[in-house]
């Protein structure tokens, strides 16, 4: 019960930082925003491979922006004080839950601009596609926010996020394209439950090993 009150707590602080800064709303909307209207100028009309994998492109790098900062922005007086209130546990899990919403809130906005600019495939079944949105921001956020955890203990963390999560992400990434082209193509859904519980395994594992290590982490 404790536990859960500080993670509510957490997100609580979270959202008022954000709302105050809007850093990651701001900022990643002109991301991508800018990066479709620069696509579109040059490409005009895409075919729906390209469309697809266009898309999760610009997502990663958007993921990147919106969650590197969420333990590199923390300064050493704020770290000392919250490891004075809260468990590490609590820390991990609200930076994650916070992320995740900050990024479905994202990929479903920019999903809906990006189609708008450049018009999908008549076959696509939207709502697989919508679930693709949804599990690949849950990816993206519980990868980032755990390699954000690890590379705010260095001096050079946003060198070391880049380097560390290239090996995680682009295995993920792979599995979200093949999910989101099952969906572009119109295909039956069941066909797409084999990414779909792959995805749920690596969030799982990823999640996992964070509770695991951050507390190590945390305590350094």
């Amino acid at each position: 019960m404790q536990l859960a009150q500080q993670v509510k707590h957490l997100i609580k602080k979270e959202i008022i930082l954000e709302w105050r800064s809007k850093y990651a709303l701001n900022g990643v909307l002109l991301y991508v925003v800018s990066t479709v209207f620069v696509c579109f100028m040059s490409f005009q009309v895409v075919e729906k491979l390209t469309w697809n994998a266009l898309f999760w492109i610009i997502m990663l790098f958007a993921s990147i922006n919106a969650i590197a900062k969420s333990f590199l922005q923390e300064s050493r007086g704020r770290q000392l004080y919250i490891y004075t209130l809260v468990s590490p546990a609590a820390l991990i899990i609200a930076k994650t839950i916070y992320n995740s919403l900050l990024m479905m809130l994202l990929t479903v906005i920019a999903l809906a601009f990006y189609s708008l600019v450049f018009e999908p495939s008549k076959d696509i079944d939207i709502l697989m596609y919508l679930v693709a949105a949804v599990l690949g921001s849950l990816s993206f956020a519980t990868i980032f926010t755990m390699v954000s955890a690890i590379a705010s203990k260095t001096g050079n963390g946003g060198m070391l996020m880049a380097i560390l999560s290239f090996p995680i992400i682009i295995p993920v990434l792979i599995v979200l394209i093949k999910f989101a082209k099952n969906a572009i193509d119109g295909l039956d859904r069941s066909v797409s439950l084999d990414e779909i519980g792959l995805l749920a395994v690596i969030n799982v594992i990823v999640m996992t090993v964070a509770l695991l290590l951050f507390p190590y982490l945390w305590r350094d």
